[in-house]
């Protein structure tokens, strides 16, 4: 057993200096981002798209900031599931509310069996643009952005090597429900790995119209189960680069519970399997950072409980310097994090003691939970998203098989629970 505690002990090294390292890679970007914006007469007009199934607990937020973007030329293009779905009644009344003339709502009218519901509202508020549309930017009903959130999102596209800009999510640490907490632990470590390994993410996109047509993008979309994780390898293949925008880090506020925690991991990771080359690189970093901390774990009980003592004490050290040095990574980020999202007036976090002891007491669960939905994920050939079954053979071979509209009794109890 001595051997085998060593052994581990030397790989848990190497996972945290590979943490450490992409950490640091990480804090430097953010840090050293020049942020510069165009000015109002070389920013094109853009199609803001966002697509709507059961309304997300802070829809109305979301709605209002978008209507309200210091960017001069832009339309919102909102594409609901249904006119029965509940986010049809939130959309139409804040738009109303807000006397916004620049916003089109409008039904699914097509579902596509060979893609999923939100490619499919994606495509239809594409094609039906005109063509004075120079941009679209793609965001979320979970996004609440800033007043300048479109005009950074749009400005790095006149750059001729920059095919689409991203940002990404960052939740807060805060909550009733461990899911809530063991989702912000997990995403911390998912935004580093998707700044690394070049991921967009679909909740802040932009793209140019010419990139679209150069691409044949809209046609990966129709038989494509998610609309970002792909483009990187698309966008690529014509020597275009996704440009990560540090100060569109943008602050979740939802909560979840574990079981719904489960289903949208699972989700994320399928994603990340189905459609990036850097997917073995995302099962190197499990097994370092899951696989052999949980191995040493159940090695110290094990020694402790046949009295094999110098292991015990190796093993438990070792863990235990892990799980701390962890904690630190997460606070170290977190504050930079914070630098961001209060340049926005977003609100921030407190990192008060109590938040930093549930931070700890975080770190193995999720790595268990991480653990164990990493290998559901694996299994997988089925996948239900916001109560919509499908099915898919291949990245590019996905079947809707169960289609039913979104009802008012889905929608979780409290107000602030995410949607899974």
């Amino acid at each position: 057993m001595n051997e085998l505690v060593i052994f581990l002990c030397k790989c848990l090294t190497v996972g945290l200096a590979v943490q450490v390292f992409f950490m640091l890679v990480f804090l430097w970007y953010l840090q050293s981002y020049n942020r510069t914006l165009l000015p109002d007469e070389e920013l094109p007009k853009t199609a803001v798209i966002l697509c709507l199934r059961g309304a997300d607990p802070f829809l109305s937020d979301c709605l209002k900031a978008l209507l309200n973007q210091n960017y001069p030329e832009y339309d919102l293009k909102v594409v609901v599931d249904r006119m029965s779905d509940p986010a049809w009644a939130v959309a139409t009344h804040t738009v109303q509310e807000h006397g916004a003339a620049n916003v089109d709502i409008s039904p699914l009218r097509i579902i596509r069996k060979n893609c999923s519901l939100k490619c499919s509202c994606i495509i239809q508020a594409i094609t039906e643009l005109d063509p004075s549309y120079q941009a679209i930017a793609l965001v979320d009903a979970d996004t609440i952005v800033h007043p300048h959130w479109l005009r950074e999102l749009v400005t790095p596209l006149a750059d001729p090597k920059i095919g689409a800009t991203t940002g990404n999510r960052w939740y807060v640490p805060k909550g009733n429900h461990w899911g809530t907490i063991v989702r912000y632990m997990w995403n911390i470590s998912a935004v580093v790995q998707m700044y690394i390994y070049g991921i967009p993410w679909g909740g802040t996109l932009a793209l140019k119209t010419t990139v679209l047509e150069q691409t044949k993008l809209l046609d990966h979309w129709g038989k494509a189960f998610c609309e970002d994780t792909m483009m990187g390898d698309i966008l690529g293949k014509h020597k275009l680069r996704i440009k990560f925008v540090p100060s569109l880090i943008m602050l979740n506020q939802e909560e979840c519970n574990l079981s719904a925690l489960k289903s949208w991991m699972q989700r994320q990771l399928l994603f990340c399997r189905l459609y990036h080359h850097h997917w073995l690189a995302v099962v190197g970093n499990a097994i370092l950072t899951i696989l052999f901390p949980t191995l040493l774990s159940v090695l110290f009980v094990a020694a402790f409980l046949t009295g094999q003592w110098y292991p015990a004490i190796l093993s438990f050290s070792y863990y235990t310097s892990y799980v701390l040095s962890l904690l630190l990574i997460t606070v170290f980020l977190e504050r930079a994090v914070q630098l961001v999202i209060r340049s926005h007036h977003q609100p921030h976090t407190q990192l008060s003691m109590t938040v930093i002891f549930k931070m700890l007491m975080a770190i193995p669960l999720t790595q268990w939970v991480y653990g164990l939905v990493f290998l559901s994920s694996l299994r997988m050939s089925k996948v239900k998203w916001r109560g919509i079954t499908y099915k898919f053979q291949s990245p590019w071979k996905i079947q809707l098989v169960e289609y039913r509209p979104y009802h008012p009794s889905e929608q979780p109890g409290a107000s602030n629970i995410s949607l899974n």
